[in-house]
């Protein structure tokens, strides 16, 4: 077995690896440029599938391999969208779909038809060039909407509305190409299509009301992060395939997959997991747009380019305007809704591709139409943050007027329902023995609480004591970002395994720096490594009571509640000294959890003290030598442990009693609420 091995090392890596490491190295990079500029990193994307694209440094050139992960991308992003959608509220859009979504299409076709026989195109290639524009980007609108936590606005709403019936449109348009190319199909055959496709979703939706939920109930009890995942990268692929093989387009297939997933108690979960691979792909996408534009192409005939830019800005922001103003949309929604669905998507470079094979090119222009119309659509793609930005601003000034004049808004009481949660609730990752009389605990002190959890059954248990349950994985981002994490005071984490406590904990202090972090082990802990990914207080099973739990938090909080000769059990200290210092011990400071409320030898003796030290090395309290007893230097002179800290409010020196020198602190950079 070595020898096949050895020689397959010896024949170097695959082709493909190279442009692998070239599209992600380039992704990364500018997308990191992007971001530190703050540049919407979608932005970053596009620029980077332009720098290493055949056209220019030519980095990669298997397009084909990079269309295959675009399009996996492409199925991710929309099944992680449709899962934020619920059946019922999709039923209460279908005004928006069918109405403002149809309007929207017929009239962009009709005036990019109309402009172009002033210029003596035919009615077919009018026609044609309409379908090319009317489509909008879902990738883009959906990813932007998302980041910008926009999506269940109203403009978000409106906006999906519209990318749904162009997504169910893609169908008609497909088979109504032949016919305009002067070859094959029917309006039979366009109505039969069109008639398979809603029985389709029906069939879906059917599936997903009936179907999903027990299925994915069932695989969430056994209780497998794999098995879970796995079900569910069946379900979006399954889902897409299937529709495909009936004419719906695989982003409306993923779409609703999404949707059959919606229905479930354990979407968030199933979001979560799914959403590190949506990313991935989904930047490959936008790298793939990107390595279509031929600058080349831009540079020579930059006056044919902005003219295309130009008349797409002008005609599609004009159909869409007019068709959410038949449906009373808002005014401010109308405004951000023209310019952030105003770009052209990437199914039109498929149908560009179905028209070439019937002779038909953007504007009747040919080679030279087809390279102007990707590289306006790309130019778009690119300007889509802005002009969405634009919109937006455009919609709050419309907002700012109407209240002036006295008009009611529904942004108004959107915006105050949004922002008037409680926040400063606590968060439980899990649920059992260890926390369920703490939860129980909290609610009656009024406590408002969110249980995260994987458990079916434990989720069950919750939700009958009355609790808020969240179910999903805690050392996801995604899913502590559902739980309110932004806004909470305290995170609660009783695990069994020290790393996975670390892996929270260490999500936790990255998003909310201000909240502070129990930890609750069987074990023994790792306080250095717990200090490391952020953990303020631990509580040891080994060592604490079956109480102990509920008074850290509780403890926590209620703030400081020690008073001049009293610390907290259960806060690691973690000391650090100003780097300046000229001790040379401070290599023996490590983060320690304190060993008694008290002078631990005053406590066994019923003896009082004055002032309190803690060990650095090893978290023993003692008294100083103000005290009869002067414990703290017993201490040191039995262990040899050199270095104490002062325990008294508002005192951050320590002592070498090698050095016999004052230690300070050192400054904490962003102190923690």
């Amino acid at each position: 077995m070595q020898l096949p091995m050895v020689l397959a090392a010896a024949e170097g890596p695959p082709a493909f690896l190279a442009e692998i490491v070239a599209l992600m190295l380039a992704a990364a990079v500018i997308g990191y440029l992007s971001t530190r500029i703050r540049i919407v990193p979608i932005v970053g994307f596009l620029l980077a599938g332009v720098a290493i694209g055949p056209h220019a440094l030519g980095l990669v050139r298997s397009q084909e391999a990079v269309d295959v992960a675009a399009e996996v991308g492409v199925i991710l992003l929309l099944f992680t969208i449709g899962i934020e959608f619920s059946l019922s509220r999709l039923a209460a859009m279908w005004r928006l779909i069918v109405i403002g979504g149809g309007l929207q299409v017929a009239l962009t076709v009709g005036v990019a038809t109309a402009a172009l026989a002033l210029f003596g195109v035919s009615w077919q290639i009018g026609v044609f060039t309409g379908f090319l524009v009317s489509l909008s980007s879902t990738a883009i609108v959906l990813r932007l909407l998302a980041s910008r936590g926009e999506t269940q606005t109203d403009t978000g709403r409106t906006a999906l509305a519209y990318l749904i019936f162009q997504d169910l449109a893609i169908v008609v348009m497909v088979l109504l190409v032949p016919m305009l190319g002067g070859s094959g199909g029917s309006a039979l055959d366009v109505a039969a299509a069109l008639g398979t496709a809603i029985g389709i979703v029906a069939v879906v939706l059917g599936v997903a009301r009936w179907i999903m939920p027990r299925l994915l109930e069932v695989v969430a009890r056994a209780c497998s992060p794999e098995v879970f995942l796995l079900t569910v990268i069946a379900i979006c692929f399954g889902t897409a395939y299937l529709t495909s093989l009936f004419g719906v387009s695989v982003s409306l297939g993923a779409f609703l997959a999404g949707m059959v997933v919606s229905e479930s108690r354990h979407s968030e979960h199933a979001l979560g997991e799914i959403l590190p691979l949506q990313i991935l792909f989904s930047a490959t996408f936008f790298v793939s747009v990107g390595m279509l534009l031929d600058l080349g192409f831009l540079v020579a005939n930059l006056p044919l380019v902005l003219a295309a830019v130009g008349g797409v800005l002008l005609v599609k922001s004009v159909a869409t305007a007019a068709s959410a103003a038949v449906l009373r949309v808002r005014p401010a929604v109308v405004a951000g809704l023209s310019l952030l669905i105003v770009q052209v998507g990437e199914f039109s470079f498929v149908l560009e591709r179905v028209g070439r094979e019937y002779g038909l090119s953007p504007a009747g222009l040919g080679e030279d139409g087809v390279q102007a119309f990707i590289a306006a659509t790309v130019l778009l793609m690119v300007a889509t943050p802005w002009l969405g930005s634009a919109g937006r601003g455009l919609g709050g000034a419309l907002e700012r007027r109407g209240r002036r004049l006295g008009t009611p808004t529904e942004d108004t009481a959107a915006s105050a329902a949004a922002g008037g949660g409680a926040g400063g609730h606590v968060i439980i990752s899990g649920y059992g023995a260890a926390t369920r009389s703490l939860a129980s605990d909290l609610a009656t002190a009024g406590v408002p609480l969110v249980i995260v959890t994987l458990n079916p059954d434990g989720a069950a248990e919750a939700e009958s004591d009355g609790h808020e349950v969240l179910r999903g994985d805690s050392t996801r981002q995604h899913i502590l970002d559902r739980a309110g994490l932004a806004e909470a005071r305290m995170v609660v984490i009783p695990e069994d395994d020290p790393e996975t406590a670390q892996r929270i904990a260490s999500v936790v202090r990255t998003v909310a720096p201000g909240a502070s972090i129990v930890v609750r082990l069987d074990e023994p802990a790792d306080l250095d490594a717990l200090a490391t990914a952020g953990a303020d207080r631990l509580v040891d099973a080994t060592r604490a009571g079956h109480t102990a739990l509920t008074e850290a938090v509780l403890g926590g909080l209620a703030g400081p509640r020690r008073g001049p000769t009293r610390v907290d059990v259960h806060s690691i200290v973690t000391w650090r000294p100003d780097p300046e210092t000229p001790c040379p011990h401070t290599g023996t400071i490590v983060p320690v959890l304190p060993s008694a409320p008290g002078c631990q030898e005053c406590l066994l003796e019923g003896t009082t003290w004055v002032h309190l030290r803690i060990c650095l090395s090893c978290g023993h309290v003692g008294c100083c030598d103000s005290s009869p007893q002067r414990h703290a230097s017993r201490h040191f002179q039995e262990t040899d442990h050199p270095i104490a800290a002062s325990v008294e409010p508002g005192e951050e020196w320590a002592w070498c009693y090698l050095d016999e020198t004052l230690l300070n602190q050192a400054e904490v950079p962003s102190p923690r609420r």
